[in-house]
């Protein structure tokens, strides 16, 4: 299980979220997103004109009226037709470019937003897999699954929902505004005061709200981390009869996402009557006012000249509605928008995650042997070597791939002021067999681990065939390792498969050498489907030996001259241990092997044996020399059978 991360709970999005979210928007269409925000204005600038045009249509009947009583009917008419019906058509033509624009615009943010999350999908995925192991060692899994579900989720909604709508009300405001400008600006004052007691309101229950639906998204990614964890844990929940206490657990957890969503609704509830009773009030206060004004015919102060009348006054309360519509449109969208700023703050926490760092230059290359020197190759050869490149001077040197490691004087630490190791030295010469004993927290996985490079020492050196490690690129440190690991991760795909990812271009018939290798070909040709038996759920229809057999073929099909065996054998039974021994047997054989064991009988052929206590190597020689000293490993050895 990993770790559960405990790190400080921040209390809202990060600043600037907003505006980078635009920017990688942007970035990833820089043509379709003018495009569509074009047609976005267009259509908010439509969307407020119907305004001006009842006004002109409203003046036109007022005057065919007074027509009518003066010069009768038919002249009315002919004078209210030749006003009304241009506006008319004119109204429509233009409501029908504004459909086709917001069709198009609608078109375009479905395709910019589904691509916008699978391109952010695919940069998170890639940083994930430049992130050091340690990343992984602190970070809840689930937490980290929460990124791609929740997060993209809220992010999604932001994109396609919260910053259109926010960009066609803010423009709608902004037109309407200057409408009402233009009619009146007496009315247009009382608006002003309505909108500024609107806006603060928003201010103070959404500044609430903002708060807990940022913790809401935090305490949703503990919710699935921890669903997660027990997930995986299921089997060990139920042996030790853990489940009352885990629904104890996840009661609290789910609780305080309850508490926290709770919290953030119940304010966000709120704001949105109140925002709509604010606006009927100002609906109103305006029909009172425009009525005082008509009666006691007050002068019109307005940019358009127009004197205060039924058609300056109707479309007023029109645009009143409309203004007051938009201003709770944008309240409305403030908790998405705090949401999705949340989700979207998440997202790029990953991705502005430090990668792992490789200062590496010296290379793994195929090489073969012309007039006695090695010269680098394409296709493989089954020979290996180093390319160093030598700084200095520009010249290259190709070193041999042997399986020399040497650690000197080595310090690590995990957590600073808390060593795990201390001043370790010792070598493996190719060919030999080197293990690592003592008990559980001494520093023995660690080891592998650092020669491995998931961590890097903080004192001493390690040297692979005479070169620093740490002038190896990883990725090649790493392809010349071969490890076995107690836990065994398989994926989701056939045997074969499973095998082959040890070495991607392997053929079927290496593959199925490998398994033959290890022993592993028995049980899986008794499979259904032999090497085309798909496997789920890492293996769940598959025990655990077998598990750990396709896992050591998985090792053994690419062939790297230094294998890391940690706890190799420690799921399989006895007589299977027999069988799977004698392939190690072949697969070890000159090859530099490290390997840790518990079971003590499984490293006694070992070269060397290294016993390690608290991060330091205390004893050292073959297991002859060492029972004959009568040490810790005689008392680790001879305690271990006494046992059995």
């Amino acid at each position: 299980m990993a770790k559960q991360y405990n790190g400080p709970v921040r209390p809202r999005a990060k600043k600037g979220t907003f505006a980078r979210v635009i920017r990688t928007v942007f970035s990833f269409y820089p043509v379709l997103l003018p495009l569509t925000l074009a047609c976005i204005v267009f259509t908010a600038i439509v969307s407020s004109m119907p305004s001006l045009f009842m006004q002109k249509v409203l003046a036109a009947v007022e005057g065919g009226v007074k027509m009518a009583e003066t010069a009768g009917g038919a002249a009315a008419w002919e004078h209210y037709k030749g006003d009304v019906i241009p506006v008319v058509i004119l109204l429509g033509c233009i409501y029908l470019v504004s459909l086709t624009s917001a069709f198009v615009y609608n078109q375009l943010m479905a395709v910019i937003t589904q691509g916008t999350l699978k391109k952010l999908r695919d940069r998170m995925f890639s940083r994930m897999q430049e992130l050091p192991v340690k990343y992984f060692d602190t970070h809840n899994h689930g937490d980290i699954m929460s990124y791609y579900t929740n997060d993209i989720d809220t992010l999604r909604q932001l994109v396609s929902q919260s910053m259109p709508q926010l960009l066609i009300s803010g423009i709608t405001l902004t037109v309407l505004i200057c409408i009402m400008l233009y009619f009146s600006v007496w009315m247009t004052l009382v608006i002003l005061a309505g909108v500024l007691a609107m806006s603060f309101v928003s201010k103070k229950i959404g500044g609430g709200s903002a708060r807990h639906f940022v913790r809401r998204q935090m305490a949703l990614g503990k919710t699935e981390g921890y669903v997660e964890e027990m997930m995986h844990g299921q089997k060990v929940v139920k042996v030790f009869c853990h489940e009352t206490k885990a629904m104890q657990k996840f009661d609290e957890v789910n609780d305080n996402l309850f508490r926290e969503a709770e919290k953030a609704n119940k304010y966000a509830n709120t704001l949105m009557p109140i925002i709509n009773n604010i606006g009927n009030i100002l609906y109103v206060l305006v029909a009172i006012v425009g009525g005082v004004l008509l009666i006691k015919e007050v002068p019109n102060l307005s940019f358009s000249g127009l004197a205060l009348s039924v058609s300056v006054v109707v479309p007023f309360l029109n645009i009143t509605k409309q203004f007051t519509g938009s201003v709770g449109q944008i309240s409305n969208q403030i908790n998405s928008v705090i949401m999705g700023l949340a989700g979207a703050s998440r997202v790029f926490e990953i991705l502005d995650e430090e990668p792992e760092r490789d200062e590496g230059y010296v290379t793994l290359v195929n090489v073969k042997e012309v007039d006695g020197e090695l010269v680098e190759c394409e296709e493989r050869t089954g020979s290996w070597a180093w390319k160093h490149p030598h700084r200095e001077d520009g010249t290259v040197s190709y070193v041999p791939l042997r399986g020399d490691v040497r650690m000197t004087e080595v310090d690590f630490e995990y957590v600073e002021g808390k060593p795990v190791l201390k001043n370790i030295s010792l070598y493996a010469e190719p060919g030999q067999q080197v293990a690592f004993v003592g008990a559980t927290g001494a520093g023995k996985t660690t080891i592998t681990n650092l020669i491995n490079r998931f961590y890097d020492i903080a004192d001493g050196k390690i040297r692979y065939d005479g070169i620093n490690i740490n002038k190896i690129k990883k990725s090649s440190l790493r392809r010349s390792l071969g490890v076995v690991l107690q836990d065994v991760n398989l994926f989701t795909g056939s045997v074969m498969d499973n095998i082959r990812y040890g070495k991607l271009d392997a053929t079927e018939e290496e593959c199925i050498a490998a398994a033959r290798l290890v022993g592993a070909d028995d049980f899986i040709t008794r499979l259904p489907e032999g090497y085309n038996t798909e496997l789920s759920g890492n293996g769940a229809n598959l025990s655990q030996g077998q598990r750990q057999l396709i896992s050591i073929a998985r090792a053994a099909v690419a062939d790297p001259p230094v294998m890391i065996l940690d706890e190799a054998t420690s799921s399989i039974d006895t007589r299977t241990e027999a069988i799977v021994q004698r392939g190690m047997d072949a697969l070890m054989k000159d090859r530099t092997v490290f390997v840790i064991a518990h079971r003590l009988s499984t490293v006694k052929s070992s070269d060397v044996i290294m016993v390690l206590d608290h991060g330091e190597i205390i004893e050292r020689g073959s297991h002859d020399d060492l029972i004959a000293r009568r040490g810790q490993y005689y008392s680790l050895y001879t305690g271990a059978f006494e046992l059995e």
